[in-house]
């Protein structure tokens, strides 16, 4: 990741596709692979919420119920910190934030010293990959990495919210 390549790897509900957020060649390669379009935005995990302070501007809102949800599997809109990339925030202000409880997703955070961007790993409109063989079939060798491992327990993706107006924007 730190040269710039596209892993898949476990998380909560499925397999995510991840790259380094502070690379923007990464990011659009991810967004190619995936045939996503930048304005929607990516989801960043964390292995802490200390990982996310260059990301996130918090000063404004009360976080108590962002950080009480975490670690675990619930992702959040946040206020953006200046200079953070269009193609994580898509055309929205805020930034989709989590920080994992997946052992796996939060020790990749936790050896590469960076949140990941975390997204479903499948093309767009296709069902997110539930194993490393899906992810093979899905994407073949676009993806420079596949890590083998154990998804959560969960069996849809994560729930977001807009930590501003506290409404629930994915069930």
């Amino acid at each position: 990741m730190r040269a710039g390549g596209v892993i898949a790897y476990p998380t909560e509900s499925c397999y995510g596709l991840g790259c380094d957020p502070r690379n923007n060649r990464a990011i659009r390669n991810l967004l190619d692979i995936k045939q996503r379009h930048w304005n929607k935005g990516l989801i960043i995990i964390a292995a802490s919420v200390e990982q996310l302070d260059r990301y996130i501007d918090c000063e404004q809102i009360n976080m108590s119920k962002v950080l009480h949800s975490w670690p675990g599997p619930t992702t959040w809109i946040l206020p953006a910190a200046d200079g953070v990339s269009h193609y994580l925030r898509g055309i929205h202000d805020g930034i989709a934030v989590r920080v994992t409880d997946h052992p796996l997703a939060s020790l990749l955070c936790r050896t590469c010293c960076s949140p990941i961007v975390s997204t479903s790993a499948n093309p767009e409109g296709k069902p997110p990959a539930l194993s490393a063989e899906a992810v093979r079939r899905y994407f073949g060798d676009k993806v420079d990495l596949v890590i083998e491992g154990q998804l959560g327990a969960l069996e849809r993706p994560t729930a977001i919210y807009d930590a501003i107006s506290g409404k629930r924007l994915r069930a």
